[in-house]
């Protein structure tokens, strides 16, 4: 899996990136838990399992380092220079992959609430996994209306974002016409699905079938 280093708006942003052969293939962008916390880095499992998930449904894949963090340049900047980050970081993927014909977004708490604001700004995303999303911590009333389908995903024992912030988030999400929200409560999971984290790659594996066709292609060492 090659690193990649490409320019965000505060110095170079530090990736792990794989690509597919075909020019037509769908890209995918994953967004890590929050910088500031010791497992806010592209390496958590989850955004981990996630990007390997992507890839073996046949999708070009990036996930990165938000800046201050490994090898990314800059400071914490609380959500604001994070966002631009993700949009620099999706404006690279689209220009190694010009011919995709579909875009994704997943990211994990922080990042879910740093996805969900790139998917209001960035019409080409048509599908997104939000994963614990802190709808106790971050005003999501910008998703008005949400401009794709996705899957919210969260733990029944979440004691960082309880379960009924996200169950308001995903009413009101549910509530807008035209769009469908998959909303799956995991029993026994916490913020970060410790100790859960492969019934989360199994959810998150059945709905992206459902939405794309697997590939047979075997990713490469």
């Amino acid at each position: 899996m090659p690193d990649v280093i490409f320019t965000g708006p505060s110095g170079r942003l530090e990736g792990k990136y794989q690509h597919q052969k075909h020019k037509s293939a769908p890209i995918a962008l994953v967004l890590h838990p929050h910088p500031k916390q010791a497992v806010g880095t592209m390496n958590h499992p989850i955004p981990y399992e996630l990007f390997y998930s992507f890839h073996r449904r046949g999708c070009s894949v990036l996930r990165f380092n938000f800046r201050g963090v490994g090898r990314s340049q800059g400071t914490y900047d609380a959500g604001v220079g994070e966002l631009s980050d993700a949009a620099a970081a999706l404006d690279w993927l689209q220009m190694m992959n010009p011919g995709a014909q579909t875009c994704w977004i997943a990211g994990v708490s922080f990042g879910a609430w740093i996805g969900m604001q790139l998917l209001m700004r960035r019409p080409e995303i048509h599908a997104f996994i939000s994963i614990s999303p802190p709808a106790n911590f971050y005003d999501f009333t910008f998703l008005a209306p949400c401009p794709a389908s996705g899957l919210i995903l969260h733990g029944r024992n979440d004691t960082v974002s309880p379960e009924a912030d996200v169950q308001k988030l995903v009413d009101r999400l549910s509530a807008q016409r035209g769009i469908k929200i998959t909303q799956v409560k995991a029993e026994g999971a916490n913020h970060l699905f410790e100790n859960h984290v492969p019934d989360l790659v199994r959810t998150v594996e059945d709905y992206l079938d459902m939405r794309m066709p697997p590939v047979e292609e075997p990713l490469s060492p």
